[in-house]
């Protein structure tokens, strides 16, 4: 079966590979229609790790997913062929005591697609736990469908949040993460979140949508932006979603007194953190691993309506052209949010 394969770290290639394919009493097989390239994948790809992940042998990218089931375990009721479905591509250790807690996000054991060594999705057909695969409604597309996986992050940020509605909300860093916390943060109750960033063309694209401000660093501090914009008071929330370590300087003048500051963004070097600053204005700290208990609630989200992830979606490209796909989104061109590869015409 054809998939795209990092080979090692700077080299891919679209060729056959051996993946199992055999479907457990509790499993579902689906025919991949949409495969998003997510930042982690490119990652993986231009440096060959994240973190303690290190890519030692190939490995099949892709787990942002929507597909078609073909096939159904004997023990699945709740699905059957031909329902379109997304997959949550992190599955845990169902007996681990996070996973007895809900929080099965962090479970040491958690076998997460496309993360070494688990080989993503990025092939025509996969098996996958059916207790991990969410139905979409008809009104939902598979390009749709596959920009679940990062809404269910944002989601997950709103979530810890605890936003109270009529909260301001401010974003940092203007990339698919952050535009999806922020509409996942207006959803959530927010009035209104302002989203900062270094690029005008992503913010542009954040602007189009009501309730959301951009703010280009370039041109104002984005302490003055916020304190004019609340009266001195500071945001309710503030989330970090550039992963930018410079992001912490002077981060806790964004947030009001008793407050709240959600860590998104992985920075890849140690980073400075003022704690006085933090304890002076007792802020709330909170941070996000991927997600739990969300992907439902992105896909009912969208379905209403109140989310809209279709003007996100900067290009889509054909299977065979996968590597095409990997190269640009390697470029980080700052008029691309979101590309997404199709499986089947």
């Amino acid at each position: 079966m054809q998939a795209l394969v990092l080979e090692k770290k700077g080299e891919l290639s679209l060729r056959d590979i051996d993946l199992p394919l055999e479907v457990g009493p509790d499993d579902v097989k689906i025919a991949i229609d949409t495969v998003g390239v997510c930042g982690s994948d490119v990652h993986y790809y231009t440096h060959g790790a994240i973190g303690s992940f290190v890519v030692r042998e190939p490995m099949v990218l892709g787990h942002e997913a929507a597909g078609t089931i073909t096939a159904v375990g004997v023990h699945v009721k709740n699905l059957k062929v031909g329902d379109r479905v997304c997959m949550e591509p992190g599955v845990p250790n169902m007996n681990s005591r996070a996973t007895k807690l809900g929080i099965y996000n962090v479970d040491p054991d958690v076998r997460f697609w496309a993360t070494p060594p688990i080989h993503g999705v990025l092939t025509p057909e996969v098996v996958h736990p059916a207790a991990f695969t969410y139905k979409l409604p008809d009104n939902v597309s598979f390009a749709e469908g596959a920009m679940v996986e990062p809404f269910a992050v944002g989601l997950q940020a709103a979530t810890r949040a605890r936003i109270t509605p009529g909260d301001v909300g401010l974003v940092i860093g203007c990339g698919p993460i952050g535009i999806m916390t922020a509409l996942a943060a207006l959803a959530g109750g927010c009035a209104r979140v302002y989203i900062s960033d270094l690029s005008a063309p992503k913010l542009a694209i954040a602007g189009q949508y009501a309730g959301i401000h951009p703010v280009n660093i370039t041109e104002r501090k984005l302490a003055d932006v916020i304190a004019a914009e609340t009266e001195g008071w500071g945001a309710d929330v503030v989330f970090e979603a550039s992963g930018s370590p410079r992001a912490y300087d002077g981060i806790f003048d964004l947030v009001r007194p008793g407050g709240t500051l959600v860590l998104i963004g992985m920075p890849v070097e140690p980073t400075k953190f003022d704690v006085a600053a933090a304890i002076i204005k007792e802020a709330r700290i909170e941070t996000v691993f991927r997600y739990a208990n969300n992907f439902d609630r992105a896909v009912n989200l969208i379905a209403s309506g109140k989310v809209d992830l279709k003007p996100l979606i900067s290009e889509t490209f054909d299977f065979a052209q996968s590597i095409e796909a990997f190269d640009r989104a390697a470029k980080g061109l700052p008029d691309d949010v979101k590309l997404q590869i199709k499986l089947r015409g």
